[in-house]
């Protein structure tokens, strides 16, 4: 497989990378092989116990794998400044040496990462190593698409560079291609969850709609934690697995940084664009699923024909649709929303279609874009200033944008929602609802209770 592809071009690598040495200035040299399919789990569960910087990632229905393994380069930004993070990319890529005869999105040098929800609100410990924007590119990313399967291998070649790290790195990722899967052998499961003041976030709620109700604010959303403790430290690989078997049609995720794990599976694309089509989507409004074909159908049809979610979900389409603009042409929005079904829940779905003007970029949507008024509220403003403010927790990148983008500015960034932080063998669960004038505590914490179900499922006990 791989070792084909060494023995053909190992000597013409070291080569160059011996070349870039000599010029002492830091380059990046790129280059990506078309491989033999491999899992991409069992490659991104190779590296469990020695890499601190791990990525997965899914498209939402799960044709489209990415794993990235170490870190070639990291860009970081303290106050979520996307345009400094873009700009230093743009610096890499002017002056790296790319080997990407492919023409599949995703395909080359690839950067992965996301952002806090909020960077104006004080950060606490839970959040230590993911309390900046930080943007990896990955020693090693595999990228599984459909049927082909694709390895890059990235180097950041200074005058430093030892002249064994290449013949080091390719011996490092032949073992993990080798790897058998076994994360289907390793079970972790929840010994106590405990819900984090759950009285005071009722009441917390009751603040929010007196606030509305004063005309303060429209919509304010509220999130709140459970912590959950294990009976092992957590098996990153294993808990993906059981994401992908049971939340179809979702983006299932890993961002694994100095130990501490961020996860979920989210059904909520923020923005994606492909060759400069722009593809957002409005979910807000949420059911449960029935027990039976005609629950369910009842329950979809009361969720489209309710004010309340029907309202939510329209603040979701105006905000998306006046932060496009001023980047896109030709938007596309239908007049009414769908339902979309997901295994616990249903929602209100609405897709906006557009084609990006030739002076934008994909990080200019996620930055306009975030936080939809599904995540934050309505004005944006107003009810950030009431999160800062009275929200029980640190949310850090829970509701945040997580996502890529490759070197010719294609990417996709979901809205990183039913999630959770694992740390050893702890993990902090997140969930929230959006809250309006008429909105009830005791059913809101019902719906966050329904929220909580994708993660808290893979953990609970048997």
């Amino acid at each position: 497989m791989f070792e084909a592809i060494r023995q053909a071009n190992l000597f013409t690598y070291q080569e160059k990378i011996q070349q870039l040495k000599a010029e002492a200035t830091g380059r990046l040299f790129s280059v990506t092989n078309e491989i033999e399919k491999v899992d991409p789990l069992a490659f991104f569960s190779a590296y469990e116990a020695i890499e601190e910087d791990r990525w997965f990632w899914t498209s939402a229905d799960q044709q489209t794998f990415f794993v990235g393994i170490g870190s070639a380069i990291q860009f970081e930004s303290e106050k979520a400044d996307l345009q400094f993070i873009q700009n230093e990319w743009n610096d890499i890529l002017q002056h790296a040496e790319i080997d990407n005869p492919y023409e599949n999105i995703g395909t080359g040098p690839v950067i992965y990462g996301g952002e806090p929800f909020d960077y104006k609100k004080a950060t606490t410990s839970l959040w230590k190593h993911f309390e900046t924007s930080r943007f990896i590119l990955p020693k090693y990313m595999l990228v599984v698409d459909k049927d082909q399967c694709f390895m890059t291998y990235n180097l950041f070649v200074k005058a430093t560079t030892a002249s064994e790290q290449f013949t080091d790195d390719w011996e490092k990722l032949e073992m993990g291609l080798k790897e058998k899967p076994i994360y289907e052998e390793i079970v972790t499961k929840s010994i106590r969850a405990e819900e984090i003041e759950p009285e005071d976030w009722k009441d917390t709620i009751q603040l929010a709609t007196d606030t509305i109700a004063r005309g303060e604010a429209h919509k304010i959303v509220l999130a709140r934690e459970i912590r959950v403790t294990l009976s092992a430290s957590a098996y990153i690989g294993a808990l993906l697995h059981e994401l992908l078997q049971t939340q179809p049609n979702s983006y299932v995720f890993a961002f694994s940084h100095q130990g501490d794990s961020f996860i979920g599976a989210s059904p909520e694309r923020l923005v994606r664009v492909y060759d400069d089509e722009v593809l957002s989507t409005c979910l807000a409004g949420t059911a449960p699923r029935g027990k039976h074909p005609i629950e369910d159908e009842t329950l979809s049809r009361d969720l489209l024909n309710d004010p309340k979610n029907r309202s939510e979900h329209h603040f979701v389409v105006d905000m998306i649709r006046k932060a496009v603009q001023p980047f896109c042409d030709e938007l596309n929005i239908p007049e009414k929303p769908t339902v979309t079904q997901l295994k616990n829940l249903q929602h209100l779905y609405t897709p906006v279609e557009a084609t990006l003007k030739p002076s934008a970029h994909l990080f200019n949507l996620v930055q306009a874009l975030h936080p939809t008024p599904a995540l934050g509220g309505t004005p944006k403003e107003a009810s950030l200033a009431f999160i800062r403010e009275h929200e029980l927790l640190d949310r850090g990148w829970y509701g945040a944008p997580i996502g890529w983008l490759d070197a010719q500015q294609n990417g996709e960034f979901a809205v990183a929602i039913r999630s959770g932080l694992i740390q050893k063998d702890e993990a902090s669960l997140f969930a929230g609802c959006g809250v309006v004038e008429d909105s009830d505590p005791e059913m809101e914490y019902a719906e966050t209770k329904m929220k909580f179900r994708p993660m808290l499922s893979i953990l609970e006990d048997e």
